[in-house]
């Protein structure tokens, strides 16, 4: 079973960190869409964006992914947990995905190589935010650390 720390003290920051990247990719999203209003929805066109290559489409999904992201970091509840697990991955299949098809017609997201690696820092780092901001009970937090602490015990009286 996967070890996920519970009310970790470190979880405000990581929510802050999870509100730039999303804040980050609404900016960034919102500036490409007005930049490429009048484009192709999957143009190759050479738009940049705050460093970024970026077409209609790109900007477009960006909106979205920063307004998830910053719903995700406001929330108290464990909805942030998922919702920043989920998007770390997301972000890091497509980074590789990209990668792949970077210099053939598939680049239909109009990736360069300095997108590609955003996107994987961007992946990585809501990831460990995931990682770190789920948020339980007193009770569950205590036998979290227990368990951390006696393993063997505690799965031997189980």
């Amino acid at each position: 079973m996967a070890h996920f720390p519970v009310n970790h003290p470190a979880r405000p920051l990581y929510r802050v960190f999870a509100g730039l990247v999303g804040l980050y990719i609404l900016v960034f999203g919102v500036w490409g869409v007005v930049q490429t209003w009048g484009d192709p929805l999957f143009g190759r066109s050479s738009n940049w964006v705050l460093g970024l290559r970026t077409n209609l489409a790109f900007s477009l999904v960006s909106v979205v992914f920063g307004i998830v992201l910053i719903i995700g970091a406001s929330r108290r509840g464990n909805l942030g947990h998922y919702m920043n697990l989920t998007a770390g991955v997301v972000f890091l299949v497509t980074g590789i995905a990209m990668m792949s098809v970077l210099q053939t017609g598939a680049n239909f997201l109009n990736f360069s190589m300095s997108t590609v690696i955003v996107s994987l820092i961007f992946g990585l780092l809501l990831l460990a935010t995931g990682l770190y901001d789920k948020i339980g009970s007193h009770e569950h937090a205590e036998a979290e650390r227990m368990n951390r602490r006696h393993p063997i015990s505690e799965a031997g009286t189980r």
